[in-house]
């Protein structure tokens, strides 16, 4: 054979062959290591070999097959060819040594560097060889089929079932592991956004609520005079309208009806005819469920009752917004007399602040899977009501209990946190 073809003929074909097992064991790894979501947007937005792509991934063993069988056929022939060249070269003893030199080469320049970098840069390799495969695919379908027919017969014989190639459902933490290590893809404001959205399931009406004691609205036994100035001092559209205590609710008024009232119209008679039917849900129920009934009922208020149907506290459709996107009509002046700096590692901070809002504000982490606020936090740990002076440590964070009276916590002061060692 080496007398009919030139030996730099048979150096240049063995090149040509080891090139194409590169291709192929590099085009391998890289389908196989595309993001198979990121494909699919690529896909709908019309780029041709993402489109190819993601067909030829829908039946895997049909590629595979293709690919095993023209690495296979150009390995064996380049293993052929090596056998004449070196029997050539140097005889019988020279066809080892030749197995041994191509190995080498067949698994540096034709397995190993190809795959790296079809690993680190999958896009770059899989989109051309997909312009490739689907056309070979379709010629040598016939030996492919064979092929894969008699594997997922030894497969089946296993017990192994072929379940397609669809896309699977993420799950959420995987979602927001998903959203998390996004990057500079997406700006931290949006990234924020998205994953308090993922979050609305896990937070419930009861830590965004306004606590019982700090509800707002008009009393219908109070005279006139101070209904009209709860009204005009109002910086809210709905309040809520009672008798006596927060517990005898009568409905909830929106401000809008007011407006075609002239002032001396507005009495308690009045206001009975001008409120809505309160509406009233059970104390732990998921933001995400909530803003869902919110748009349902197209309400915005509603009051967070506990088993027995007492008032727990008050949520709107504002509150729910906030821990997606953050607040956004909040008063700064209530930021400060919630927390005033002392010095530059102390705050002082009202203990009926609430948790969340405090970590939001400040940065904090102090945990919110309990008490909703730091004196409900405080009182839980120690479980009695500490006296001025008493020190403890919360989450790494150190608090001086400042002021208290008969029934809870008034003021604390919070010092950096420092860092634990686990």
């Amino acid at each position: 054979m080496g007398d009919d073809i030139p030996l730099a003929s048979l150096f240049f074909l063995l090149a040509v062959l080891l090139l194409l097992s590169a291709f192929f064991s590099g085009s391998e790894t890289a389908l196989m290591s595309l993001n198979r979501y990121q494909l699919r947007h690529k896909a709908r937005e019309g780029h041709r070999g993402a489109r190819l792509a993601e067909r030829l991934l829908r039946r895997p063993d049909r590629v595979i097959g293709l690919i095993l069988l023209g690495n296979n056929l150009v390995n064996f022939s380049a293993a052929s060819l090596v056998a004449v060249i070196a029997f050539e070269i140097g005889g019988q003893p020279a066809v080892a040594l030749g197995t041994l030199i191509l190995t080498l080469v067949v698994l540096i320049f034709s397995e190993a560097a190809p795959k790296t970098l079809a690993a680190l840069h999958p896009e770059r390799l899989a989109f051309p060889a997909a312009l490739v495969y689907y056309p070979l695919l379709k010629i040598t379908y016939p030996i492919v089929w064979l092929t894969n027919t008699a594997s997922n017969a030894v497969l089946y014989l296993f017990g192994v079932r072929e379940n397609g190639a669809e896309l699977q459902s993420l799950t959420r933490e995987e979602l927001r592991t998903l959203v998390f290590e996004a990057g500079a893809r997406l700006s931290p404001r949006y990234r924020k956004m998205l994953l308090s959205i993922l979050d609305l399931e896990k937070v419930t009406v009861d830590d965004v609520m306004v606590p019982h004691n700090e509800i707002n609205g008009i009393d219908l036994n109070s005279d006139n005079a101070a209904i009209e100035a709860i009204i005009r001092d109002s910086q809210h559209t709905r309040m809520l309208v009672y008798r006596d205590d927060i517990d005898h609710v009568v409905g909830v008024l929106h401000s809008r009806r007011l407006a075609n009232m002239a002032k001396q119209d507005i009495s308690k008679d009045n206001l009975k005819d001008l409120v809505s039917e309160p509406y009233f849900i059970p104390e732990g129920t998921p933001l995400s469920t909530q803003l869902i009934q919110f748009q349902r009922r197209r309400e915005r208020i509603a009051l967070v009752v506990d088993e027995y149907g007492d008032i727990q506290g008050i949520v709107t459709l504002e509150d729910i917004l906030e821990e997606i996107v953050g607040e956004f009509t909040t008063d700064p002046a209530d930021e400060e007399n919630d927390v005033v700096k002392e010095t530059s590692e102390t705050f002082l901070v009202d203990a009926t602040a609430n948790i969340r809002e405090l970590n939001r504000s400040q940065n904090w982490d102090l945990p919110t899977d309990g008490p909703k606020t730091i004196n409900g936090l405080i009182v839980e740990m120690l479980e009695t009501i500490p006296a001025p002076g008493t020190h403890l440590k919360i989450k790494g964070y150190p608090i001086e209990i400042v002021e208290t009276n008969d029934n809870r916590i008034c003021s604390v002061r919070v010092g950096q946190q420092v860092p634990t060692i686990s």
